[in-house]
């Protein structure tokens, strides 16, 4: 008999309730965020990356990345960086914050994180990721994960080597994009590439990119991953795991309403304002807000009058004006 696609996943010494994850986006997965992704039916979330050379240096606002909200259990704190000392540092740092889990970044592809040597350039250096792994493993209790792309250029997989590599440097898990670092977040997900990594090693392996229903998400179990990490899909719809989990299932939930969406959304900004204040947590979901909104009719007009509020009940005024009319 077959396992179930949908299950349990055990990460070191840490139980999830399920096998779909939240991945880590820059500016995006703050805690008011993963708060609505853990509630929308995430068994984990990632935090955005956070510099392991800012927090030696005592950055005021990479400490303030670090904080976790109760709602959100179980987190994992996600660090760049390229010197192994550095890192091992901010793993330190992570655990006291509450981190259940400490992530590693080796798959930005972003040539100001590249430049620094971290991010995507630690696939070309296996020994200095392992160094880094392993540094990290020996500092905090916690379990290390590691996530890094299938390659740097399209056609070629770097991925089961590099499994392997941060398997034997003592990574509980993985996560693998799919894609090579060249493309982006665009482009066809390499599902044979993933299927190699997963094969290479013992420890769980999240399959990721370009996952936004049950049946990409099956596509990736089926093919060997024990999990999967649900990234853009999730900004406009933080229930796309429940929906991912029902389908895994073989049931069905409802797609969340024009008016449900709207209503998540000002979830959404009242939990920025309890972190940020009002004016700036307003400010920080500007970026947010063309997700949120895309496709509801009208909306362009919505995300120009957006910009410039400074109140919550000045973005509760304009989102219920909106829905009423439509």
């Amino acid at each position: 008999m077959t396992a179930p696609l949908l299950r349990p996943l055990r990460l070191g010494g840490l139980e999830l309730r399920n096998n779909l994850a939240l991945a880590p986006m820059a500016g995006i997965t703050n805690a008011a965020f993963r708060v609505l992704a853990a509630g929308g039916g995430a068994g984990l979330v990632v935090t955005e990356m956070v510099s392991a050379e800012s927090l030696k240096y005592g950055n005021r606002k990479s400490f303030r990345m670090l904080e976790l909200l109760p709602g959100e259990r179980p987190a994992a704190i996600q660090l760049f960086g390229a010197d192994p000392q550095s890192m091992a540092l901010a793993a330190q740092a992570a655990e006291r914050a509450g981190a259940d889990i400490v992530d590693v970044n080796a798959g930005c592809p972003v040539k100001k994180v590249r430049r620094s040597g971290a991010g995507a350039e630690l696939m070309r250096s296996p020994q200095l990721l392992a160094d880094i792994v392993s540094r990290m493993v020996r500092s905090v209790r916690v379990p290390v994960t590691v996530k890094f792309r299938t390659g740097l250029e399209a056609g070629e997989n770097l991925a089961p080597l590099l499994a392997r590599v941060c398997e034997e440097a003592g990574a509980a898990a993985l996560t693998v994009h799919g894609r090579p670092a060249s493309q982006f977040h665009s482009g066809p997900v390499n599902l044979e590439h993933l299927a190699a990594a997963a094969a290479a090693v013992k420890v769980p392996v999240f399959g990721n990119g370009g996952v936004g229903n049950a049946e990409q998400a099956r596509a990736m179990l089926e093919g060997g991953c024990s999990g999967v990490a649900v990234g853009r899909a999730a900004v406009y719809n933080p229930a796309v795991f429940a929906e991912i989990a029902a389908g895994l299932s073989g049931e069905s939930v409802p797609r969340p309403s024009d008016a449900d969406r709207v209503r998540l959304f000002l979830r959404y900004l009242e939990l920025n304002a309890g972190i940020y204040g009002e004016e700036h947590g307003l400010a920080r979901a500007r970026k947010l807000v063309g997700y949120w909104l895309k496709g509801l009719p009208g909306s362009a007009g919505v995300r120009g009058a957006f910009m410039g509020l400074k109140t919550l009940k000045e973005a509760e005024g304009l989102l219920i004006q909106y829905t009423r009319k439509k």
